[in-house]
Formats: structure tokens, C-alpha cells, sequence
């Protein structure tokens, strides 16, 4: 997801301490919004200029944040559904580079890559993945540039998937890699929730190049940009992979 302001600035051309310091307020700006009200008073006094103990408070409250949000994390509770009449037509494209620049993958070679803590690391074709069950739900994806959409998603329950996988569900993370250099991860709670799905589908038709074709993690529970597209590998861990927006400040867990 590409926001405007950030478009804007990219055009202007800095001096490299300008572009180093302009850099370092932008991921304050991001860990800022990111942090409850009880977190920020506890920034009262604080001179919120450049420098690294300031970043430092910042980023630890941010993870903090992190902590309370799974705390409250319920891996039952569904998110809201919806009917196909109230599906958002048309639906929004969305990503950190203009549509011109989806990537061009070659379905017919096309195999998903399984590693870190699982039993089977063998690859997995889209046929495959048509072979385990399916699950499909019409949900609401909440951006956090502050617009959402309806869609219908189906694919593979993620927790089918590691199950049949043999991943070790006591490691904390899994993490997506992606074919245009997207990246992102979840808590094991929430990859185990029954409505994070491998999504193949969107609507009645495969997944179309700017939904994320072939495959996609579709998270209902989570903020639009936990939702990467384009997956090419999955992998189970017990070290945080952190995620493309998330190492640039915006908050790891992001529920909703």
C-alpha cells in the first residue's frame, strides 16, 4: 500500500541527512498512531525530536501494544460476515505499487515453497491446495488508510494446512513470503483461527491478478495490510519475521 503523502515526498529529492531524518520522523508518525492512549501518556514530558531513546520508548511501546492486543485475542470468536448483496462492487485495488505493477507469474510452474518447523517441506501446486478442504466466508477488509471493502473469499482453512503439513503449532509465528517482495507474518493463534484462509478465490472466480493471484492469506480479524498477496512461501517460526509495513513502524498485531 502506497499512501499519498509518502508518494508525494518520494518525488522531491533529499540531501541524504535530509532523507535520513525525514525517514526517522515518518516511523515515529507510524508507531505514534499505532499506540494506545494509557501508552502515549506515559510519553508525557517526553521531547519527541530525533534521537534513538526516543525511538527506543516508541518501539517498545508498540510491541507492548503487541502483547495486550493477543492477550484480548479470542481464536474463536468469528469476525462479522456479511450477505452477497452488501459485497463492495467494484472491489478495491490495493498494494504499495501501482496496478501496472502486479507481478507476472506463470501458473503453470507455479509452487507454493513450505519451510521452517514442519514435518513435510514439500512444495505445493494450486491443485494441491484445491485437494484440502475448503472453507469460504463474505468479510469485511478494513485498510488502515481508513476505507474497508466486502468480499467473498475461499481457499484453504490456514489451520487445515499446517495440520496437514505437520507444522509445530507451539512455535509462535507463521510468515509469508511473496512475489513482489512483499512480506508479513501472523501469531500461531490467529493462523490457527478458522477464518484465515489460503484464499484461491475471490468471488465465484479463481483469484484474478490484483487480488492476489494464485494464492493469498485473506485475515478477517486483522487490518488489510496483514493480508499479503502473491504468496510464495509459508514458514513456521519461533522468531517474530516481522513484515514489510510492520519494520517500517505500523504495529505488528494489528486486530480488529
Amino acid at each position: 500500500m502506497i499512501e499519498p503523502k509518502k508518494r508525494a515526498i518520494e518525488r522531491i529529492k533529499l540531501e541524504p541527512a535530509q532523507q535520513l531524518q525525514l525517514e526517522n520522523l515518518q516511523r515515529r508518525h507510524f508507531l505514534r498512531g499505532g499506540l494506545t492512549v494509557g501508552a502515549m501518556a506515559m510519553l508525557t514530558g517526553c521531547n519527541l525530536q530525533d534521537g534513538d531513546q526516543v525511538d527506543k520508548v516508541l518501539w517498545a511501546m508498540s510491541r507492548w501494544n503487541d502483547r495486550v492486543q493477543a492477550w484480548l485475542f479470542s481464536g474463536q470468536k468469528l469476525a462479522p460476515t456479511f450477505t452477497q448483496a452488501q459485497m463492495t462492487k467494484p472491489f478495491p485495488f490495493n498494494a504499495f505499487y501501482g496496478q501496472e505493477d502486479i507481478p507476472d507469474l506463470d501458473l503453470s510452474d507455479y509452487l507454493l515453497a513450505v519451510s521452517g518447523l514442519v514435518r513435510d517441506k514439500a512444495p505445493w501446486t494450486l491443485e494441491g491446495l484445491r485437494k484440502l478442504p475448503q472453507r469460504t466466508d463474505i468479510t469485511r477488509l478494513i485498510c488502515v488508510e481508513g476505507w474497508s471493502a466486502i468480499g467473498q473469499w475461499g481457499g484453504v482453512p490456514l489451520k487445515a494446512f499446517l495440520e496437514h503439513i505437520g507444522a509445530d503449532t507451539t512455535a509462535k509465528f507463521v510468515g509469508f513470503k511473496c512475489a513482489d517482495r512483499y512480506y508479513s507474518s501472523l501469531d500461531m493463534p490467529t493462523a490457527l483461527h478458522p477464518q484465515t484462509l489460503l484464499a484461491l478465490d475471490f468471488g465465484d472466480v479463481a483469484l484474478p491478478p490484483e487480488y492476489g493471484y494464485p494464492l493469498r492469506v485473506r485475515v478477517p480479524t486483522k487490518l488489510g495490510f496483514k493480508n499479503p498477496k502473491h504468496i510464495v512461501e509459508i514458514f513456521v517460526s519461533t522468531d517474530n519475521p516481522g513484515g514489510y509495513w510492520e519494520d517500517q513502524g505500523y504495529n505488528w498485531f494489528s486486530g480488529i
